[in-house]
């Protein structure tokens, strides 16, 4: 049976238009994921794609588009929206909504959804989908019926008031000045597709939220500066204005710098120095220690905190938040206590320091003309081709083949504990989904980064430094549709067999090891090969230093999946 094709229909129009807005207000790329109730938004999509107006990815599975959502809008800092259909399809979206609060990633999840008459009967694939990110977005809405007013087109108005709340403007839920997720649930009645609409897209601007003062940080207090997650260079900047010493996680964006502190957590753990901390003011989120989380929840420490997420950092209940801060002027006593301060860290710092080099292959000494350097440089590398890759020499390798025009992401696996307990300082553009500190959706996530920066310019490689759960955690991700250029991708999977990041919590000190291996380290034996060559990546298999550097600095033409052996 052939269906009539209505000429247009409410739907249609309404799709067009609100996808023709949203462009007009800043957004570039739309993720979607195939589905019926949703059909007059992705044909809409894909309309504008052919004119070369919005970039569309699809994904067969909700979650990896609403995390290559969450990459792309990490990258570019511009929402990015992320199309469903109705019912389970919608739910899927959740794991990435929440990420994107906690971290302030500003995200569009559009879910076309049934007719209100048609919610709480029993219908097929209705369920209640209004609210149901209420917790996790800035703003919901469950937009009108196309066609209920007559007038064809009842989406106008959402996409200008969706991208400034996304941006960070004033919202019934989440901190003023932060962006974050905003939800529009779209109901539609049939017909739900027809003749192509065109809608002229012209240009507009969302507004924005209105700038705040910033906090003025007092001179002559034994102040640190702590760089979470997504800090960025103004933590260092920060650091540099006051001469205060700089405490930066790897995934922070801001461990570089003149007064970047080594070994952080051994300092911190000292009387003479982080016990003698008298403010803290912190940048981003910081998840990867508990010495940072113990000097934050200290009742006798100032801590100032600039707006990140969705929520305030308070641990010890009587933080101060800030949208922006600055370093007052100082006076030559207050000059001098600060640089008293500083060179005490900075000193306690050099001896911190982790030097791996030496365990790195001697370039120089292979090709030296001199005989006995070359010899000796050979003998070195037969002892270091010998000796495994340990967990301190694979984030080492990573992090010096990792440059300005590059990008690198770490899951939330124990490789990223190590990297931020070994590596030193370094000016690269890292991602890592710390909001909430979950392995979802990693490899996804990385995706949408990789296209986002590619797109903008980078002529780098996107790195992803993760263990093997967070790898099969995430394993739909790596499909790619053929019709999407391949971007330059790596993805390194430290892999242990098993969640050994449970080693270094107190289950491990007293659950019975069967118990540990069941119910915690899940030990497995997928061959990430075979997974490779389904999906259409490049498999490599390394096990020495030397190898690693090769697969690492060489030329990355598409998607590379690279397996380090590591031991449990």
């Amino acid at each position: 049976m052939t269906l009539p094709r209505p000429a247009s229909s409410p739907a249609t129009d309404a799709a067009a238009s609100l996808l023709a807005d949203l462009i007009a207000h800043g957004v570039r790329d739309l993720v979607l994921s195939p589905g019926s109730r949703s059909q007059a938004l992705a044909l809409a999509a894909v309309r504008l794609a052919d004119a070369g107006d919005l970039r569309v990815h699809v994904r067969i599975d909700e979650r990896v588009a609403g995390f290559t959502a969450l990459g792309l809008a990490r990258e570019t800092g511009v929402p990015a929206a992320v199309l469903c259909t109705s019912g389970t399809a919608a739910a899927n979206l959740l794991p990435a909504a929440m990420e994107a609060f906690h971290a302030g990633v500003p995200l569009l999840l559009l879910t076309a959804d049934r007719p209100p008459e048609l919610r709480g009967i029993g219908a097929n694939q209705a369920t209640t989908q209004p609210g149901m990110f209420a917790s996790w977005v800035r703003e919901s809405v469950d937009a009108p019926v196309p066609g209920e007013s007559g007038a064809g087109d009842d989406w106008s108005g959402l996409a200008v008031r969706a991208v400034a709340i996304a941006l960070g403007a004033d919202a019934p839920h989440g901190l003023p000045g932060v962006a974050g997720p905003v939800h529009l649930n779209l109901p539609a009645r049939e017909p739900l597709s027809g003749e192509p609409v065109v809608v002229p897209i012209t240009s507009g601007t969302a507004p924005m939220p209105a700038p705040r003062e910033p906090v003025v940080l007092a001179r002559g207090l034994r102040t640190v500066v702590i760089a979470g997650a997504d800090a960025g260079p103004d933590a260092e900047e920060i650091a540099h204005a006051g001469s205060w010493p700089l405490i930066a996680e790897i995934v922070s964006g801001a461990r570089f710098g003149r007064h970047l502190v080594h070994g952080y957590r051994a300092l911190l753990r000292r009387a003479d120095l982080g016990g003698a901390v008298e403010r803290a003011v912190v940048l981003g989120h910081p998840t990867l220690s508990r010495e940072v989380a113990a000097l934050l929840a200290r009742p006798d420490v100032e801590v100032i905190a600039v707006r990140h997420g969705g929520e305030e950092l308070d641990l010890n209940h009587r933080s101060r938040a800030a949208a922006s801060v600055v370093a007052a002027p100082s006076d030559d006593d207050d000059r001098a206590a600060d640089r008293t301060w500083l060179g005490a860290w900075l000193e306690a710092s050099a001896a911190q320091a982790v030097d791996l080099s030496e365990r790195a292959p001697d370039h120089d000494g292979l090709a030296s003309t001199d005989s006995a350097t070359r010899r000796d440089a050979v003998r070195a590398e037969l002892e270091a081709v010998r000796r495994p890759l340990d967990r301190e020499l694979l984030v080492d390798a990573v992090w010096r083949a990792t440059w300005p025009h590059d990008r690198l992401v770490f899951g939330s696996s124990r490789l990223v504990r190590v990297a931020d307990a070994v590596l030193g300082g370094k000016k690269v553009p890292v991602h890592a989904n710390r909001g909430l500190a979950g392995i979802d959706g990693t490899i996804a996530t990385a995706t949408g980064i990789a296209v986002a920066s590619q797109a903008g310019g980078a002529a780098g490689v996107t790195r992803v430094l993760l263990g093997d759960l967070t790898l099969l955690h995430d394993v739909g991700a790596l499909l790619l549709p053929p019709d999407e250029t391949e971007p330059r991708l790596q993805v390194i999977v430290g892999n242990d067999g098993g969640g050994t990041i449970f080693d270094g919590l107190e289950v491990a000190q007293v659950a019975p090891a069967a118990d540990l291996d069941r119910a915690f380290y899940t030990p497995h034996q997928v061959r990430l090969e075979h997974l490779a060559l389904a999906y259409g990546w490049e498999y490599q298999r390394v096990t020495t230093r030397t190898a690693l550097d090769q697969v690492l600095t060489r030329s990355v033409g598409g998607r590379q999946l690279i397996e380090v052996p590591l031991a449990r």
